[in-house]
């Protein structure tokens, strides 16, 4: 990792981001708080006290002059996978926790900030100490985005369509033209190269050889996909991964999460936005792995390995459109370490190393992810099967 060291800069980032993930929270009621939808979701509450116990056990536990715990059951109520730590509370329970409430969960935040500005103030210039809180807050920048997508799914279990935002940012009338961006392939080097912050999952730089290859110039629209499935795809064996196969045949796969037919056949989708009539020149959003791999035999197409991704974000001088901000794009790559890949010492070192294992890589970013988290070296994962987040299709070739 790498860091800003200006400490005046820092404090100000530190109150930035500590304050968005509370106005995200803004929105939505208490009850809608601490609700959890279902096991790999997290309340909006335990969002908020998670990110705040990042900084308390992290940083002030190290590093504050006579450390007290804010309260001392939190050490446990809101680590999250954290084994050397210590005990957690389980996961799926989360949306149990009812005690403490969203008012004590915020005064939490506010001793922890309180506090960290102290020893921020205190300890200016201390490069390490720098470095943690950068990480904390690029670890907070993470949960942000999961706050939306796990709101999104909560709200979707409502029978009435809440929406989160009433207010539905304007979209194109249609979608540009499908074209073709060719890159001649050969050595290129993937990984972070930069000087300020990135994952250890992003490091070491290294040198990949790649072959001849093409990119399609957008994202997959729900007009391409709404054809796949009129056509079809989720009753053709020959296009899909046999996991994959096996959920559409027992008809837990049958169409993106948010989709639904209503009373007259029309195709509508819920959004944080509320439910509407389905954008066709929108990108198509919350399908899984299999159901983009599946899309993409169907098209004459794959999908790209990250590093090819990787390497045509940072060359294709503008011929190719929404590789951030709408959604994440799916890859045929393994989430796996790179070559010469060395986690952080202690538990900090749990943060990315240990789930290399049954997970895909996502690059790109969200309409969910904050501004300037993302970057073209940045590696999401999430299982196949996984479709609660922003994720979406580019075909390759």
């Amino acid at each position: 990792m790498r860091a800003p060291l200006d400490p005046e800069l820092l404090c100000r980032r530190f109150g930035e981001v500590r304050r968005r993930s509370l106005a995200l929270a803004g929105p939505l009621s208490d009850e809608d708080c601490t609700a959890q939808s279902m096991a790999d979701a997290s309340p909006v509450k335990w969002h908020l006290a998670h990110t705040t116990w990042f900084f308390e056990t992290f940083i002030l536990e190290r590093h504050e002059a006579g450390f007290k715990p804010f309260h001392p059951a939190f050490r446990v109520l809101f680590n999250s996978y954290y084994n050397g730590i210590g005990a957690k509370h389980p996961r799926a329970q989360r949306g149990l926790v009812t005690r403490p409430g969203m008012a004590l969960v915020r005064d939490y935040r506010l001793d922890v900030d309180a506090r960290m500005l102290r020893l921020l103030d205190s300890r200016a210039g201390d490069a390490a100490l720098a470095e943690l809180v950068v990480l904390g807050l690029q670890h907070e920048q993470q949960h942000q985005e999961l706050i939306l997508t796990d709101v999104l799914h909560l709200l979707a279990q409502n029978p009435l369509y809440p929406a989160y935002d009433e207010a539905r940012p304007a979209f194109p009338a249609s979608a540009p033209a499908l074209s073709w961006r060719g890159f001649d392939g050969g050595l290129a080097d993937i990984g972070y190269a930069g000087g300020g912050f990135c994952f250890d999952n992003e490091l070491p730089r290294h040198r990949q050889y790649l072959a001849p290859f093409e990119l399609a110039s957008r994202l997959v629209t729900n007009g391409d996909y709404l054809a796949f499935i009129e056509a079809g795809g989720y009753r053709d064996a020959s296009l899909w991964l046999s996991e994959g196969w096996d959920q559409a045949c027992a008809g837990t796969l049958e169409h993106p999460l948010y989709w639904r037919r209503d009373d007259s056949g029309q195709w509508r989708e819920f959004t944080l936005h509320g439910e509407h009539a389905l954008d066709l020149a929108l990108p198509v959003t919350h399908v899984s792995l299999y159901e983009a791999d599946a899309y993409a035999r169907w098209a004459g197409a794959r999908l790209p390995t990250e590093a090819e991704w990787e390497a045509a974000a940072l060359s294709h001088g503008g011929s190719l459109l929404q590789m951030h901000g709408h959604c994440w794009q799916w890859t045929s790559s393994s989430y796996a370490p790179y070559p010469g890949y060395a986690p952080q010492p202690g538990a900090l070192g749990e943060y990315n190393g240990k789930f290399m294992v049954n997970q895909y890589v996502l690059r790109g970013s969200s309409c969910a992810t904050p501004d300037g988290h993302a970057r073209a070296s940045y590696r999401n994962f999430f299982p196949a099967g996984a479709r609660w987040q922003f994720s979406g299709i580019r075909l390759a070739r």
